[in-house]
């Protein structure tokens, strides 16, 4: 560690007792709000939620530093928001998403940046969040599940190839490259043991070789955001220029932020003393033609179709996810519109699950509800964070229900999807999924 220190006095001399001394106190916490399902003055309005903001993101907020077992909350149960480090929200807003737009996240788990993404397309466009590692490609797909995202495509398959896969066929693209993690060390004592200069080194290969892939995926003119949640400039601003060098067709572009502070001219940095645990962020410009031309999806439409519509039309107003349908096996899924050519990539999910075919029927998911919104659903029983119904439900029991309510129901918890039942006779039979319950 006391070569970390050498390094940070090396980039702010003038602020380095400040440093210190801030990297003794308890780190920074927050959570983004997630305005597919929730909005910023809804979350605020709620007991418990009197947050201050942060300038790294508009839907951004602090936690007080002793906020424990937020994970358990109901409203986090209903994806209301993402606990998510303070200054990781920066580098999606320099990314700048607008609704529409095609955007890849190339290592994206566990899914903090993707589901910002995914806010910020707001349901149109197409998402597509790869993380190479399996493991941590299901926590993602957990994550972007409990987020309500409709229009993704969850990957998990090395960058490489990806960018033989998908080329050319990107607006915007993220690579929030696996790094030393020097911004994790304030909450992450094993983070600190862990860390060498000879690790920050083989990061910077690997920071690099990342981006050389993902630079492949990019539409011309297209823009990519190259971000880091550490300190040393080798795995930042050397990974950048060394990048550039090899790269003349791509530029340093202003995003327009203006938290942290300058390097590289338009690049930002973030250290604790900026309000956040540390982060670096580069937007990139494409100039040249994109390298090649990715096939449309070829969708495959059930013998079934009809019998499925039927289903889906008994669960649901005005089929929100659209009607691109695909089964494969028993289950069911719909499809987001303008998905590339998939083929000879490890894919986890595309778009949402709508349910399983079991014997002659068919079983709703959970994923489907968690992606919509109380007026989309035919069934709702609603609750709020004070009705005892509510931590009953999300411990899987069975509640209580209006006995008017027959067949699948929407729960909503303050007027947000937190899952599903099935009722009866004024008994809604809990379909919460187990792994997810509080204990």
């Amino acid at each position: 560690m006391e070569k970390f220190f050498e390094e940070i006095k090396e980039l702010i001399p003038n602020e380095f007792d400040a440093f210190q001394q801030a990297f003794s106190l308890p780190p920074y916490k927050g959570l983004r709000v997630n305005t597919l399902k929730c909005s910023k003055e809804k979350l605020l309005s709620l007991p418990g939620f009197e947050l201050k903001p942060t300038p790294f993101c508009s839907e951004g907020f602090y936690l007080p530093s002793n906020t424990d077992g937020l994970g358990k909350n109901p409203l986090h149960h209903a994806g209301a928001f993402y606990i998510q480090e303070p200054s990781a929200t920066s580098a999606v807003t320099m990314l700048d998403i607008k609704e529409g737009e095609t955007v890849l996240d190339m290592c994206a788990a566990p899914g903090g940046k993707s589901t910002q993404i995914a806010s910020k397309l707001n349901g149109k466009g197409l998402l597509i969040a790869n993380e190479i590692v399996k493991s941590r490609a299901n926590i993602l797909l957990s994550n972007i599940e409990r987020m309500g995202v409709k229009n993704a495509v969850v990957t998990s398959a090395h960058p490489t190839v990806i960018a033989e896969k998908l080329s050319g066929f990107f607006d915007k693209i993220l690579v929030d490259a696996p790094c030393s993690g020097e911004g994790m060390f304030r909450k992450d004592t094993t983070a600190q043991s862990e860390w060498s200069y000879e690790h920050t080194v083989a990061c910077a290969v690997r920071q690099l070789e990342i981006l050389n892939s993902a630079k492949h995926c990019l539409k011309e003119n297209g823009v990519m955001v190259y971000s880091t949640c550490t300190y040393n400039r080798r795995e930042n601003e050397g990974v950048i220029t060394k990048f550039l060098e090899e790269n003349p067709d791509f530029v340093i572009e202003n995003s327009g932020a203006d938290f942290g502070r300058n390097t590289l001219t338009h690049a930002k940095r973030i250290f604790i003393n900026d309000g956040g645990e540390g982060h670096f962020c580069c937007r990139l410009r494409k100039l040249s033609p994109a390298d090649g031309y990715t096939e449309p999806y070829r969708y495959t439409e059930p013998k079934n179709k009809g019998e499925i519509l039927q289903f889906y039309d008994s669960v649901f107003i005005n089929r929100p996810f659209g009607e691109n349908i695909e089964v494969i096996g028993d289950k069911i899924y719909l499809l987001p519109n303008n998905m590339p050519q998939l083929k000879g990539i490890n894919v986890l999910r595309s778009g949402i699950l709508l349910g399983e075919i079991k014997k002659n029927r068919i079983e709703p998911s959970h994923s489907a509800f968690m992606a919509c919104k109380p007026g989309e659903c035919r069934n709702v029983a609603d609750l709020t964070l004070a009705d005892f119904r509510t931590e009953k439900f999300l411990h899987g029991e069975e509640i209580s229900v209006d006995c008017s309510i027959k067949g699948y129901t929407a729960v909503a918890i303050e007027g947000i999807i937190t899952g599903f039942g099935k009722a009866s006779t004024g008994v809604l039979k809990n379909k919460y999924p187990k792994g997810l319950r509080n204990l």
